[in-house]
């Protein structure tokens, strides 16, 4: 998809390319839904959650940083206003937009620098945030004019993990200032007051305490209900897609169970105002008051939109291409350039109505591709290897091969690549020309996901997300103490999947118990890099995200936060390969999320089923697989990380990595693949008799 676009340099070109490409399959994006019928309310109803939960706390957080000019209901406006004209004029449909972290901290910034200036104040505050949004929005739509989307793939793991991080940080320190703010009296309120006394603050805070923990703990273990080992399947994928809902609904119900001697304000609720309330209409007409900025300050608004301009780019483009990564298999072509000329005219709105503007937020893009995506063809894949294996022990010719696969599937339509790929093997034919035909890799080419590529349901969820505003009665139940342990519980779930996260956690296991992460599944940097240069590589990464954290606590500069991760762009290019090896370097700053497989081999003696089976040598096509045991949604948490990106398991060690990597299948049994297993290489060899040695010295340390 991102080669595609390197040939486009004439201005104009990349638009017109991605609008000509989506124009043909328009039509399709809304027929694709209304043949799914009913079906499309169970993503959408998924996708609507995951994206209505945080834009609720971002509103929170909004809320109490900029003294109430804004909160959850212009959050909750700006991402269904968005949404809805995204999924109508929008290039790809499956792209999620929403008000982000990125965009309150901007905010944040941008009331500070206002309320310190007389000529401003809080009464202009956001028509010059307005004056801002009109800025950034001339720059994205130029940025989209000169085809700049040419250059995001130099923004690389090393960018986006970092990226990610600060957010992970920053989410963490909201929720601890907000929890230590539930023992002391809130800004702007009368200390007087019997509820903001010593004992009742004090009780206050110890039932956050338990409220926000409460919620921490009960969300991340829902999230991977679909893989208990009880309770019915159905239950466990609802609880598994609505689990975080689920609780905090229950945390808010049980919030009211506290004894009724407690005063009012006791646990502190949510306090936002109604939207037909005129302190909550004045923001729709803000465009009135722009005209009263001063000159100044209109120019100077240029110095924040550089700054939001580059990082909206960099979060939007970086949504889309999660939201259609190459394993998903999407057949409608990208617009990169198209959807960043419709966010600078989103952005131009949203300043316009005194909104906090929306852009492509992560992980919901790539978890609405995910509830999209058909994966029944996992089950068809292990009866298709099989019979493939047997008909090449007995030297079969191709299309005796061909026909045994197809007996083992019920689906024709999709082997007709297939089909083509296996004449072709070995024939010198096609992209499989002197290829010998492996079925482990043609079978996995050639049996994609399948994902419902629509419209509807980003469409469906944005006006939920917009009727929402009009439930502010019943979200002013919800404590706030519920809001600071989601914004923990999001935290905590972005780690999982970040490398720079997991080789932190690296640095602090001994040698002689590194063997321990060997033996499981384990990140492929581990058998390739040494290790001197995986602490190098993270100990730069960690220096680089404390001096970016540091930024943000500049008062006012701090809206500057964007530009170290622009400067690494050239550090990486730059500098980065003269300190590294490159082809450590390369593994080290990979593109996709690559595993290997542990030592140890599952027991062969369960089947998928959990049944035991009679001997190790049963074959695959003997065992049963049960429909309620293994299916879609359980196959794709497996092999997803928390922030939507598909994992990659190589297979062995070689100089061309790019021909090792396959689709991970977590229930694929390793002793299926030991006939085919292909030679290790010499590196690999030395590391894994270096990991034998450390655990025998790790077993006398224990002893």
């Amino acid at each position: 998809m991102l080669s595609a676009m390197e040939g486009v340099k004439t201005p104009f070109a990349g638009i017109i390319n991605d609008f000509k490409g989506r124009r043909k399959c328009y039509k399709q994006d809304w027929l694709a839904a209304f043949h799914s019928g009913v079906r499309i309310l169970a993503p959408t109803l998924y996708i609507f959650i995951a994206s209505a939960l945080p834009v609720i706390a971002f509103g929170e957080q909004l809320s109490r940083e900029t003294d109430r000019s804004l909160g959850i209901a212009e959050s909750l406006a700006s991402t269904a206003i968005c949404g809805i004209i995204h999924s109508v004029f929008g290039g790809q449909p499956l792209l999620i937009v929403g008000v982000a972290e990125p965009t309150i901290i901007m905010y944040t910034y941008l009331h500070s620098f206002s309320k310190g200036r007389p000529e401003l104040g809080q009464k202009l505050y956001l028509a010059w945030a307005g004056w801002v949004c009109v800025w950034t929005s001339v720059l994205l739509i130029l940025l989209a004019m000169l085809n700049a989307c040419n250059i995001i793939s130099r923004f690389t793991r090393i960018a986006g993990e970092l990226f990610g991080m600060l957010i992970t940080v920053l989410f963490i320190q909201e929720a601890v200032k907000g929890l230590l703010g539930e023992f002391l009296v809130p800004k702007s309120e009368d200390p007087r007051l019997e509820m903001y006394q010593f004992q009742w603050r004090y009780t206050n805070g110890l039932l956050a305490v338990i409220f926000s923990f409460g919620l921490l703990y009960t969300a991340l273990k829902s999230r991977r209900a679909r893989s208990w080992r009880y309770g019915f399947r159905w239950m466990r994928g609802f609880i598994g897609d609505y689990g975080t809902l689920l609780m905090l609904v229950l945390w808010s119900a049980f919030s009211f169970t506290v004894p009724k001697d407690l005063p009012q304000g006791v646990p502190r609720r949510l306090e936002l105002p109604l939207p037909w309330d005129s302190e909550s209409l004045y923001h729709w007409t803000v465009v009135k008051d722009m005209g009263k900025v001063p000159p100044l300050y209109i120019l100077a608004a240029l110095i924040p939109a550089i700054m939001i301009a580059g990082l909206y780019f960099f979060d939007h483009c970086v949504s889309a291409q999660m939201a259609q990564q190459k394993e998903f298999n999407l057949k409608n072509p990208p617009a990169y350039h198209y959807d960043i000329f419709i966010l600078g005219i989103m952005t131009l709105i949203c300043g316009l109505l005194g909104l906090p503007p929306s852009n492509g937020v992560i992980p919901q893009s790539p978890m609405h591709t995910k509830s999209l995506a058909v994966l029944k063809r996992q089950q068809m894949r292990k009866k298709m290897v099989q019979k493939a294996k047997e008909c090449m022990k007995a030297k079969a010719s191709n299309s005796e091969i061909y026909g045994k696969m197809q007996d083992a599937s019920s689906v024709v339509k999709e082997l007709e690549n297939l089909k083509e790929a296996v004449m072709k093997a070995g024939d010198g034919g096609g992209d499989t020309k002197g290829k010998k035909f492996d079925p482990e890799v043609h079978i996995e080419d050639h049996l994609p996901v399948r994902v419902n590529e629509q419209r509807v349901s980003n469409l469906l969820q944005s006006i939920l997300v917009g009727l929402l505003i009009l439930a502010v009665p019943v979200l002013r139940m919800i404590p706030t103490s519920v809001l600071w342990g989601y914004f923990t519980y999001m935290a905590v779930d972005s780690l999982p999947g970040n490398q720079f996260w997991e080789r932190l956690l690296l640095l602090f296991i001994t040698p002689g118990r590194r063997f321990k992460v060997l033996e499981g599944v384990h990140a492929s940097f581990m058998e390739i890099v040494p290790y001197k240069s995986i602490v190098m590589f993270t100990l730069f990464q960690l220096l680089y995200f404390l001096i970016c954290y540091g930024v943000t606590w500049i008062p006012v500069g701090g809206i500057l936060f964007p530009l170290p991760f622009f400067i690494l762009i050239a550090i990486r290019q730059y500098i980065l390969p003269k300190l590294f090896d490159p082809s450590h370097l390369q593994v080290l700053d990979s593109s996709e999320y690559e595993e290997m497989a542990g030592a140890p081999q599952r027991n062969p003696s369960f089947g998928f089923n959990g049944e035991l089976r009679e001997t190790h040598n049963t074959p695959m096509s003997s065992v049963e697989i049960s429909e309620d045991e293994f299916y879609d949604a359980e196959i794709l948490d497996e092999i997803t990380t928390s922030r939507g990106e598909l994992k990659l398991r190589t297979v062995s060690v070689k100089e061309d990595r790019s021909q090792m990597s396959y689709l991970v299948c977590t229930l694929d049994t390793l002793s299926e693949l030991n006939t085919l297993r292909k030679p290790q290489s010499k590196s690999t060899k030395m590391f894994r008799g270096r990991r034998s040695k450390q655990k025998k010295d790790g077993e006398r340390e224990d002893d």
